[in-house]
């Protein structure tokens, strides 16, 4: 779900220095020992800045978008990490990227949060490199500019590559139905409550429905955080899992950072995925084929199903 207890705000360098200084200078300059002068520089006024705050309008995390198309200066207070800001504010500084028109934009991760990009469509390029006493890695993302009107342009890459972006429940179905039915033997969902309203609509079921009574021996793993919600629901979903215990396999985190992880995605077995780096907004990007991508969501999903627990409270129905 959105947090509810923290927001994102762009801010206005001048008027919120002093708020931006508390949560770099102790994020960087105090717990990450990087001298004071690295540290600001003289791209800040000139960049695009935002800010999370929580409900006492506190400062508690930054970023930043730079003119050279860079995003820098990700810093989270330790007390709030692993509760989706990071994820948050990435999200914020890649649309205000697209709402200029920018289509790709670049980052210097450090190694430690090189996964944490990666799981955004970030893709490392050239060696790794020391910045600051810290080591980092390139990164990349190609992004699909927002036309007039606000809205996303579907603008593939390439036929090896297509690559869509998309800004709407409506778009957000045809890619989830069609990702489903392109698939041969696998299907990897990875979900919050399982969104009704994404889930529970007539088309994406009778897509799950046909994949698991293809006679492929098709599976479908799924993981929720929340799976208490799905269950309380009655969501159509699950009823056709019980039904069909074979193909479809539920497990549950148990690890906090999984549990608090915003994003929601789906692979498959074709090298398509679908992903949304907030699981409420119904904005993401998606392909049929991206193998590059499918292979970075797959592994994190292979790594958190294999930390997580079996959902017995479902079983309990027979699932």
């Amino acid at each position: 779900m959105i947090p509810s207890d923290f927001r994102v705000d762009p801010a206005d360098y001048h008027a919120d220095l002093e708020q931006l200084r508390h949560v770099r200078e102790t994020v960087f300059v105090a717990e990450q020992q990087v001298p004071i002068e690295e540290e600001w520089d003289e791209l800040d006024p000139h960049c695009r800045h935002v800010i999370a705050r929580d409900l006492q309008n506190r400062p508690i995390g930054t970023g930043r978008l730079t003119p050279e198309h860079k995003i820098g200066r990700m810093a989270v207070l330790r007390e709030w990490r692993g509760r989706g800001v990071g994820d948050a504010l990435l999200v914020a500084l890649i649309d205000q990227a697209r709402t200029q028109g920018w289509t790709e934009v670049s980052l210097n991760a450090q190694v430690s949060a090189e996964s944490f990009y990666a799981r955004h469509g970030f893709e490392p390029y050239g060696p790794r490199f020391m910045e600051a006493g810290i080591e980092h890695q390139a990164m990349r993302r190609t992004l699909q500019p927002m036309s007039s009107e606000g809205r996303v342009t579907a603008r593939p890459r390439g036929p090896s590559q297509p690559l869509q972006d998309f800004s709407s429940l409506h778009e957000a179905t045809a890619a989830t139905i069609a990702l489903v039915q392109g698939a041969r033997r696998e299907i990897r969902l990875y979900s919050r409550d399982l969104e009704p309203v994404l889930y529970a609509q007539p088309e994406v079921l009778d897509a799950f429905r046909q994949f698991a009574i293809a006679g492929r021996g098709g599976i479908v793993q799924l993981i929720l955080q929340d799976p208490a919600a799905a269950q309380g629901a009655i969501h159509p979903l699950l009823t056709l899992a019980q039904r069909m215990t074979s193909v479809f396999q539920f497990r549950t985190p148990v690890d906090a950072v999984d549990l608090q992880d915003p994003s929601a995605f789906l692979v498959n077995d074709r090298d398509g995925y679908l992903f949304r780096g907030i699981g409420t907004r119904f904005e993401g990007d998606w392909s049929p084929a991206l193998p590059s991508r499918n292979r970075q969501l797959s592994d994190h999903f292979g790594r958190v199903w294999e930390r997580s627990r079996a959902c017995t409270e479902l079983r309990a129905l027979g699932i």
